[in-house]
């Protein structure tokens, strides 16, 4: 079965598809509070799933991670009204170092091709 890297890079790749399973990298975007970065990572994760074929209707499972879960109600109103649209897909939301104090919120996502 083809595997299809989307930007692949030295480390890794943005998403990969396998068969009908899409399968995003932890996204992560600049801004100064958890709810300017969940808008644009979310942002990101819907033109990854449009390049892969596939969209946030087709989203299987999110993994949420936050360095604050304090942030948790402010990260929940962004991901809220972003999925008021579709049938939400299971998701896991846990609290996390990430990979630099600036970043508040990373979203990994799996989904299935449209």
């Amino acid at each position: 079965m083809t595997i299809t890297r989307i930007e692949p890079g030295k480390r890794m790749s943005q998403a990969v598809i396998h068969g009908d399973t899409i399968y995003l990298s932890g996204q992560c975007e600049e801004g100064e509070t958890v709810t300017e970065q969940t808008q644009a990572v979310l942002a990101e994760i819907e033109r990854l799933l449009a390049e892969a074929g596939s969209s946030k209707a087709h989203m299987l499972m999110a993994q949420i991670w936050l360095a604050d879960m304090a942030d948790f109600a402010a990260m929940n109103a962004v991901w809220d009204a972003w999925v008021a649209d579709i049938a939400p897909p299971a998701r896991a939301t846990g609290e996390s170092k990430l990979a630099t104090p600036d970043y508040k919120v990373e979203i990994i996502v799996t989904a299935a091709k449209a």
